[in-house]
């Protein structure tokens, strides 16, 4: 009977590797690179995970920042609200 293709009977050429022939890393790839590299390739990553980012269209803007005002002006009042009638129980208590 044949083994079948990715059987794990059989290890692939890399699990056949000794582990006298790693090689290890001391500081990774950081190490080697100076300061201002290391600063070109932080710039290079926010500028590549920036592009990934799925924008909101201008309607959806303005929906969310509309939302997000009426929720504060709510809260600001509910509040002021709870505020004002503890402020009222405290002068009622100590006179």
């Amino acid at each position: 009977m044949t083994d079948a293709v990715g059987s794990i009977d059989m290890p692939d050429a890399q699990d056949e590797a000794p582990d006298s022939q790693k090689k290890t890393r001391k500081g990774g790839k950081r190490a080697k690179k100076g300061p201002l590299k290391r600063l070109a390739l932080f710039y290079r990553q926010i500028v590549a995970e920036l592009r990934k980012v799925v924008w909101p269209t201008r309607n959806q803007l303005t929906s969310y920042t509309t939302a997000v005002i009426v929720f504060v002006v709510l809260m600001i009042g509910l509040i002021t609200l709870i505020d004002y009638g503890l402020s009222n129980a405290a002068k009622y208590v100590f006179g």
